[in-house]
């Protein structure tokens, strides 16, 4: 019986090999048929980096050839013995029946590529609607579809000669054990091959988050627009296309879309053949404040508003925040929106100057060759400054060390690459403090020019497992009279924690430009909020306002705290704007989607939220509330209303828009033109 088992294990170890090692030979053709002329003494660094890095991949599908195998054949078989005899025949033509899906994917990749010089993207679940009979006629007299077919028969052939000959070589055999032992053994085996299962799909490691996704795709490969697509196993792309449905939006034609932009009345005159983004045109009133030497925008991960709220001011956890703001030379908001839910698309958002609307610009290769004439980082330039994108984690998250120098930044700098690989980190990036220390240095000993520093840090996110107590946070002392409900919370105090410990950082830094640079300008957000208000209520949810809103201050030693109020309403893509109409000189021309801060709104509206001087609302749930509520510790919540689909139309055109560039490249810049000034 264990006998048996052991003997069928190492046979399904022996062919679990073929798949990875057919992905491999796949992936050095499609290198070699498209790719350009690599040279092995030049380049060999990140052709290893990807066949390496592929091929862990590439196991999160491969690994299933393992467990199919054993479960399916070796298991029953250590029962079977007539089942057993024949266990070779079964794997060798299941393995050949996935192999030839391997085949037809790459195949399928080849042509794919072929037509639109990528691999399987959004544009896969768009063939649906495709003509069937022009795909075929294509198919076969363009693509030679009968000779790939006839492929099958050769590829099977071959394939299956090989498995099976894989299969004849030795066996190690094992003693007969008493039954005790026999079961035993058994139970061992099933365990520690389910175990090696989820070791070879989670890339090499038991540790889900370690395991291989595009965002940790090493930075050499992605730096590399062709590589950072062989890299993918071509399942693994199918996957990918799959797990992301395409916005219907993007299926618009130009006459639909057109009805739905001429909402916002900038694009009133908009017509097929015109450029909507030049549209947005705007010109500045004069500078409001000498040109800086300095712009530092920082985005703090899950920096958000609530937490400096009056009612939360006894765990002092955002006490460096609340002082920022309450300087009589900054410029705050406590109503104030992200360009985005998560991360990626706020990101995504305050760079390109549209918002993202969950379209994903920033993976689209026609954003990594392309800029758009709404770039922040593009328009900053016109005034004369260089521009630095600093970002705590990897740059190949969110591709930024594509898109980033693809929308104008001169350098982009991620904290593995300043601070080193060893650096103390989170799944994220390197510890919120070591990384921008380690930006100040190289701030200060390179301040030659102006420059616009868009800076992006990581460490606040879950999970909270930075040993925060080593660099300063005592529980007993920071918080004040809290409920105690909250406090014996372990995984709470741990999650606020962390949030004093990510401000405490971040605002050392500001206090340290301050300080080396009197004239900077500074501007402090997060790139969407965090649930923290849950972390900090013990008697009702977090409102609207709390879940949503993130934080926002701007400082300069001329800039008069009164110039804006405090409780008026505004949103991440007014800040361009504002940067201009703080700086520029008058009639300096830019484009931007929204108006600056300077200007009073009587709405914001996002593809999530929207906000009134009085109300709130959620897109996701269609709910809104008193945006002027405020806890007075009575045990009661603002009255939330439902089925508000307020501004819908608004919120339509503006990921209307983002989807209009996206389906004309053509209005895009290319990267090796020079853009247009003024």
């Amino acid at each position: 019986m264990l006998e048996s088992l052991l003997i069928g294990l190492q046979q399904d170890l022996k062919i679990f090999i073929w798949a990875p090692i057919i992905s491999a030979i796949f992936r050095f053709i499609f290198i070699k048929l498209y790719g350009p002329s690599y040279q092995w003494n030049v380049d060999k660094k990140k052709l290893v980096k990807t066949f390496t890095y592929g091929f862990w991949w590439g196991l999160d599908f491969h690994a299933y050839v393992l467990l199919v195998s054993f479960l399916a054949i070796s298991l029953p078989g250590a029962f079977i013995s007539s089942y057993f005899a024949v266990g070779d025949i079964v794997r060798t033509i299941l393995l050949t029946l996935y192999l030839m899906v391997l085949y037809a994917a790459f195949m399928g990749k080849l042509i794919y590529y072929y037509h639109f010089k990528d691999t399987y993207n959004e544009l896969v679940r768009l063939g649906g609607n495709a003509d069937k009979k022009n795909l075929l006629d294509i198919f076969f007299n363009e693509n030679h579809g009968l000779w790939i077919l006839l492929g099958f028969i050769p590829f099977a052939v071959i394939i299956s000669l090989g498995v099976y000959t894989t299969l004849l070589t030795p066996v190690l055999l094992i003693p007969t054990l008493p039954f005790v032992g026999q079961v035993a053994g058994m139970i061992v085996s099933v365990i520690l091959t389910v175990v090696a299962f989820y070791w070879l799909r989670y890339g090499g490691t038991l540790n889900h988050r370690n395991k291989p996704e595009w965002d940790f795709v090493p930075a050499i490969i992605k730096n590399d627009i062709f590589l950072a697509k062989a890299v993918i196993d071509d399942l693994i792309a199918l996957e990918l296309v799959h797990k992301h449905n395409v916005n219907e939006v993007l299926n618009h034609d130009d006459d639909t879309a057109i009805k739905n932009l001429c909402v916002i009345p900038e694009f009133k005159d908009v017509k097929i053949g015109v450029n909507p983004l030049e549209l947005l045109q705007k010109k500045a009133e004069g500078p409001r404040i000498p040109k800086p030497k300095h712009i530092f925008i920082l985005v703090g991960e899950s920096l958000t508003q609530s937490v400096t709220d009056d009612i939360y001011s006894e765990y002092h956890i955002a006490d460096a925040g609340k002082q920022f703001k309450a300087q009589k030379n900054t410029i705050s908001m406590e109503n104030f929106l992200p360009a985005g839910m998560i991360s990626q698309p706020a990101i995504t958002s305050l760079i390109s100057g549209i918002y993202d609307s969950n379209l994903e610009i920033n993976e689209k290769t026609q954003f990594w060759e392309h800029t758009i004439i709404t770039s922040l980082p593009e328009q900053i330039k016109k005034l004369g400054y260089k521009t630095k994108l600093w970002y705590g984690g990897n740059i190949s998250w969110a591709s930024l060390g594509l898109f980033a120098p693809s929308m104008g930044f001169d350098e982009c700098i991620g904290g593995p690459d300043i601070c080193g690989e060893d650096a103390p980190a989170t799944w994220l990036g390197v510890y919120d403090h070591l990384f921008l220390d380690e930006v100040k240095k190289r701030i200060l000993a390179a301040d030659d020019e102006p420059t616009m520093h868009f800076i992006y840090t990581t460490s606040n996110h879950s999970p909270s497992t930075i040993p925060i107590e080593r660099y300063g946070w005592d529980a007993d002392t920071i918080f004040g009279n809290i409920p105690k409900e909250v406090r014996d919370n372990k995984s709470k105090v741990a999650s606020l924690g962390t949030y004093w410990y990510a401000e405490q950082a971040l605002f050392n830094f500001v206090d340290a430009m301050k300080e080396h640079f009197e004239d900077s300008l500074i501007i402090v957000t997060g790139d969407h909020s965090c649930g923290i208000a849950d972390s900090l209520l013990s008697y009702r949810k977090q409102t609207i306002r709390e879940s949503f809103c993130t934080y926002f201050a701007m400082y300069h030693k001329d800039i008069d705290a009164n110039w804006i109020n405090k409780n008026s309403i505004g949103d991440h893509m007014q800040i361009m704007p504002t940067i201009f109409e703080l700086i520029a000189p008058k009639d300096f021309e830019y484009y931007s989607l929204m108006p600056s801060l300077f200007e009073p709104q009587e709405h914001i509206v996002t593809p999530y939220h929207w906000m009134t001087q009085s109300e709130i609302g959620f897109y996701g749930n269609y709910t809104a509330q008193d945006i002027n509520w405020r806890d007075s510790k009575q045990q009661d919540s603002p009255i939330t209303h439902i089925e508000r689909h307020d501004f819908e139309e608004i919120k339509q055109a503006y990921v209307e828009l983002t989807a209009w560039v996206v389906r004309h490249p053509e209005i895009l810049i290319s990267r090796t033109k020079n853009f247009p000034t003024t």
